[in-house]
């Protein structure tokens, strides 16, 4: 199975350009309060628009009122939406878009995992973005996290998150054949700001891995 590569947390349209040349699979726009990489409603349209045709542009909320939510997706039916909040199974589902769920592995105990997993899995989650934040924190802090805590079968598609770059991704891949990874702040000189060698590496370390 070949591992893809999301690009996440873009501000700039040159950086979004760079990454499609890069052969990158998915971009994120992220939309959560608080963030440093956050963009409003005229960049997004922005990076739309330089993103082609058959890479997914992805929208990630953090506890957005419904309302916002529906005002970001409505402004492409190519976007789809990843929660990295608190949202409940009934709130992610009913977008009627494709939408992902990201798990706190730094906010959740080993033993609550399955049944986490299967109530978002039973509202139809497209996949589940293991990341390294806490229950109530953000992604893009640059941590990881034991990726042996990734279960084998979380009854969706996995994307790994948190701490990945181009020194690390190739060991990720190799042992967890995650169907993606994720990856923001391991690829930028600063919030928002991607590194297009470091962008380029992380390509080259994703396909090395799996070439093996």
């Amino acid at each position: 199975m070949r591992t893809r590569v999301k690009f996440c947390g873009f501000t700039r349209v040159d950086d979004v350009r760079a990454a499609a040349a890069l052969g990158v699979d998915a971009i994120g726009l992220i939309f959560a309060a608080g963030s440093p990489r956050r963009i409003d409603i005229a960049l997004l349209d922005q990076l739309l628009a330089a993103t082609p045709l058959f890479i997914t542009p992805v929208a990630l909320f953090r506890d957005n009122d419904g309302d916002e939510v529906e005002r970001v997706l409505c402004r492409s039916s190519r976007l789809v939406a990843q929660f990295h909040g608190q949202e409940r199974p009934a709130f992610c589902a009913g977008f009627n878009r494709s939408w992902l769920k990201a798990v706190p592995m730094h906010g959740i105990d080993a033993l609550a995992l399955p049944g986490f997993l299967q109530s978002f899995v039973a509202s139809g989650c497209s996949g589940f973005v293991f990341d390294s934040h806490g229950g109530a924190g953000s992604g893009g802090s640059g941590r990881t996290f034991d990726w042996s805590r990734v279960p084998r079968d979380a009854g969706a598609p996995v994307v790994l998150a948190g701490g990945l770059n181009p020194e690390n991704v190739c060991a990720a891949v190799r042992q967890l054949r995650p169907h993606a990874v994720d990856v923001a702040s391991g690829i930028e000189s600063a919030p928002g700001v991607k590194d297009h060698a470091k962008m380029q590496r992380f390509i080259e370390e994703v396909s090395r891995a799996r070439t093996d």
